[in-house]
C-alpha cells in the first residue's frame, strides 16, 4: 500500500513538473500571452504520458505484440510467471533490434507489455529468460513501470523543449532569451539525467530480488545479468536515451559511458546486482 501510493505521488510530480516545464517555456518564450498555448500544450503532453506512454515506447524500439503460435517459449514463459505474480496475462512483445535488453511498460497491471528484443531471443537459455521476465513483472507488480515510461516521455520533452527554445527563443526585443534558451540546452540534459537516475537506480536492487522470487530461483537472472551486460558492451540499443531507465540493463555502449556520462547511469552496476542475487542462494 504504501509503495503504490509512493509511486502515485512520484508520477503526480513528474506529470506536475512537465505541467510546469511547459508553461515556464511558454512564458520565456512569449511572456503572458502563451501561458494559454503553453497550458493546453502541457495538458495535451499529461494526457499522451499517461494514457499513450506505453505505445510510445514500443513504437520507439519497433516492437510488436506476438501470439502464442508465433513463439510459444517466450509467450508460455509470460503467462506461467504472471500467473505465479498473481498478475494479469500482459502484452508479449517484441523488438527487432539486435542489442539484448528488456523493458516492461504501461499505467498498470491490467495494461501493460513485457517487451524483450530479438538479440535477447537468440541469446538466453529458457531459465535465463524466465529471470529476466520476472524481473519484468516484478516491476509490473509493483507499479513501476508507469513511473519510468512516463519519466521517459518527461525527459525526451525535456529535451524536445529545450531546442525548441534555443531555436524560437530569439523574439523581436533582444533581452536575453537567447541566452535562456542556451542556458536551458545545458542544463536540460541534467535535469533528464538526474530524473532517470533517481527514479531507476534503487528500484533495479527490489525488481531482482522480487524477480528472483517469481522465477523460484536467482540463478537464472544473475546469469542473464552478466550476459546482457557483456552484449550491451558489443551491440549498441537503437533506443533514445531518454528510455535507457525502462530496460534491465543500461542500454549504452562502453564508449558512450565514458566521462560525464556515468553521471546519468540509470542502472546500478550489474556486478552489485549479480553479487545480490548470489547472496540469495546462501
Amino acid at each position: 500500500m504504501l509503495q503504490s501510493l509512493w509511486n502515485n505521488t512520484k508520477t503526480t510530480l513528474l506529470l506536475g513538473g512537465l505541467m510546469g516545464l511547459c508553461l515556464g517555456v511558454g512564458y520565456l518564450l512569449g511572456g503572458r500571452e502563451a501561458i494559454v498555448p503553453a497550458l493546453a500544450i502541457g495538458a495535451v503532453l499529461n494526457v499522451g504520458a499517461f494514457f499513450f506512454s506505453d505505445r510510445i515506447a514500443l513504437a520507439t524500439m519497433r516492437a510488436r505484440e506476438v501470439s502464442r503460435d508465433e513463439d510459444p517459449e517466450l509467450y508460455d514463459t509470460v503467462a506461467e510467471l504472471a500467473k505465479r505474480a498473481n498478475l494479469p496475462l500482459p502484452r508479449v512483445c517484441i523488438s527487432p533490434a539486435a542489442a539484448p535488453n528488456a523493458f516492461a511498460t504501461g499505467r498498470g497491471p491490467k495494461h501493460s507489455a513485457v517487451c524483450v528484443t530479438a538479440g535477447l531471443r537468440q541469446m538466453l537459455s529458457r531459465e535465463e529468460l524466465a529471470g529476466v521476465i520476472a524481473h519484468e513483472l516484478s516491476h509490473v507488480r509493483h507499479r513501476d513501470v508507469l513511473i519510468s515510461t512516463i519519466a521517459a516521455v518527461v525527459a525526451g520533452a525535456i529535451t524536445m523543449l529545450t531546442y525548441f527554445g534555443l531555436f524560437f527563443g530569439g523574439g523581436d526585443d533582444d533581452e536575453g532569451n537567447p541566452l535562456i534558451a542556451l542556458a536551458m540546452l545545458i542544463l536540460a540534459p541534467i535535469a533528464a539525467g538526474l530524473i532517470r537516475m533517481a527514479i531507476s537506480r534503487s528500484r533495479e536492487f527490489e525488481a531482482d530480488r522480487a524477480g528472483a522470487e517469481i522465477a523460484g530461483s536467482p540463478r537464472g537472472l544473475a546469469s542473464a545479468l552478466r550476459k546482457l551486460h557483456a552484449g550491451s558492451q558489443r551491440v549498441p540499443l537503437p533506443a533514445p536515451d531518454a528510455q535507457s531507465g525502462l530496460f534491465i540493463v543500461q542500454p549504452l555502449s562502453a564508449r558512450a559511458r565514458r566521462g560525464a556520462s556515468k553521471l546519468f547511469m540509470t542502472h546500478p552496476p550489474v556486478e552489485q546486482r549479480i553479487a545480490r542475487l548470489r547472496a540469495m542462494e546462501r
